[in-house]
């Protein structure tokens, strides 16, 4: 295989299929990975990738998909989201400890499994997809917000400590992207999901996905730090202008 290779985990919807097919055009061959095998292989078939059955949040799991992933140019870190919206003296730890483990801990299993194939490759990269909820924090969104500061301390932490070594480290930092998150985030209750993009025109999977695509095919020597992006609508994670 002459194509260099790029891994996406969550991409078995939103914005990790978007990104396996952005990456696709771009020329890479895609390895993807989620727990949903059926969907997983859709996305992965219309790409001409391979598909992988991967739960981040099990570290056998993520042992397995590892050794069937031969090399490693890319490795975009998607996987992950939310669960509930209540305030800390109503927090459920159940739902704290999944974005625990979906947010924090299977990026640090998945991108520690594949770091020696990125380094090996000579010229690697990660990219790990956080939120604006990485800087910015508002009511009832602790456990989510939570998750997401301490993923993005441990992506930046790489950033200096492979200082040296032939491998990249890209943050990105979404605003609202209308995906299945909020659809997740509230167990299903669509209603509520839909409420979340009112009156604005939020991103779409496809905008985050060509953002990543465009930090993933720059000059070896250049290293996107950090991207956040936002719909023109929104300022803040609380804060956004919504039309009636």
């Amino acid at each position: 295989m002459n194509k260099p290779i790029a891994v996406v985990t969550g991409a078995s919807a939103g914005i990790g299929a978007a990104t396996a097919r952005h990456l696709a055009a771009a020329g890479f061959h895609v390895v993807l990975g989620a727990r949903r095998l059926d969907r997983l292989a859709e996305v992965a078939d219309s790409v001409g990738g391979d598909a992988i059955e991967l739960d981040v949040t099990d570290p056998a799991s993520v042992e397995a998909f590892a050794d069937q992933v031969p090399e490693c140019h890319v490795l975009v870190n998607n996987a992950g989201g939310a669960k509930g919206l209540e305030r800390v003296d109503a927090a459920v730890e159940d739902d704290w400890r999944w974005m625990y483990e979906a947010n924090v801990l299977g990026t640090l299993r998945v991108t520690k499994a594949l770091l020696p194939k990125l380094i090996a490759s000579g010229n690697g990269h990660v990219v790990t997809v956080t939120s604006i909820a990485a800087i910015d924090i508002y009511d009832g969104g602790s456990g989510y917000t939570a998750a997401k500061h301490a993923q993005s301390a441990l992506h930046r932490t790489l950033r200096g400590e492979h200082l040296g070594d032939p491998v990249r480290f890209t943050e990105i930092l979404p605003g609202m992207v209308e995906t299945e998150f909020s659809l997740v985030r509230f167990n299903g209750d669509t209603t509520r999901a839909t409420k979340v993009y009112e009156g604005i025109t939020p991103l779409t999977a496809d905008d985050v996905a060509e953002v990543i695509a465009f930090a993933t095919t720059r000059p070896p020597h250049v290293n996107l730090d950090q991207i956040v992006l936002k719909p023109r609508a929104q300022a803040s994670a609380t804060r956004a202008h919504r039309t009636t």
